[in-house]
């Protein structure tokens, strides 16, 4: 886990409420630095709202030899960052996140076409692949970013099932293309740590860097916590709407 200080930044933002860790109440601007509509469910589910969206806009290629894990903690502080340098308010939160997914060594980032979304289906059905998802939280000086990982064991899906899937186009916009929660490809057999984590956005890991900064978020699933430590099944699986 990193934590360090950066150049003053200052976004406008909504005002919402959360609880602080001394149980009082505090007025504090939060951002997502996210266009994912599966994040922002995630934060909802969390008992945030209000919040503001902001999509990052930044160079998402990996460096020659780029460790995964150091890849997406580097793209998440980035994405961070390029939001947090326009906030207005010093108190503004912001909330960023990059997933990969990761099989015999190499990333597989977004599809770049549907015959490129078929080849990764391929490629990771009946087989284990790591899922890498870095969550950069920053608040005017200071940034945490920690990194989740999720071991994930992917069902002998049909040709005929990843031919439908890729023409319902779900594929498109997620790394590894395919979208653990949709109902009716519903590619994972098996997975071993964080629910949330292979969705995009590892609410455990969220709540341990907000933490840091006297944040809390209130609707945090029971157990949330102890379950992903221990590698069970996550708690907020029965909580995320399907397909969404």
């Amino acid at each position: 886990m990193l934590f360090k200080s950066l150049a003053v930044f200052s976004v406008r933002s909504v005002v919402i409420l959360l609880f602080t860790r001394n149980g009082n109440m505090l007025p504090i601007p939060i951002i997502l630095a996210s266009g994912s509509p599966r994040r922002r469910e995630l934060l909802t589910l969390a008992g945030v709202t209000g919040f503001a969206v902001q999509k990052a806009d930044i160079d998402e290629t990996p460096q020659p030899g780029e460790d995964p894990v150091a890849h997406v903690m580097r793209l998440s502080l980035a994405k961070a960052a390029a939001v947090a340098r326009f906030a207005e308010d010093p108190r503004t939160v912001v909330i960023a996140a990059d997933t990969i997914v990761v099989h015999g060594g190499e990333i597989l980032g977004k599809p770049a076409s549907p015959e490129d979304a078929a080849r990764m289906l391929r490629r990771l059905r009946g087989a284990v692949h790591d899922v890498h998802t870095a969550v950069a939280v920053q608040q005017s000086i200071q940034y945490a970013v920690e990194a989740t990982t999720t071991a994930v064991t992917m069902r002998a899906y049909t040709g005929d099932e990843i031919a439908a899937y890729v023409a319902s186009g779900d594929p498109m916009d997620k790394a590894g293309a395919y979208a653990i929660q949709n109902p009716g490809f519903h590619p994972v057999a098996h997975l071993e740590g964080c629910y949330g984590n292979v969705v995009g956005l590892p609410l455990c890991t969220l709540a341990r860097l907000l933490a840091q900064f006297d944040v809390a978020m209130p609707g945090l699933p029971d157990g949330c916590q102890d379950q992903s430590a221990n590698g069970a099944r996550c708690g907020l699986q029965n909580m995320v709407i399907p397909g969404a």
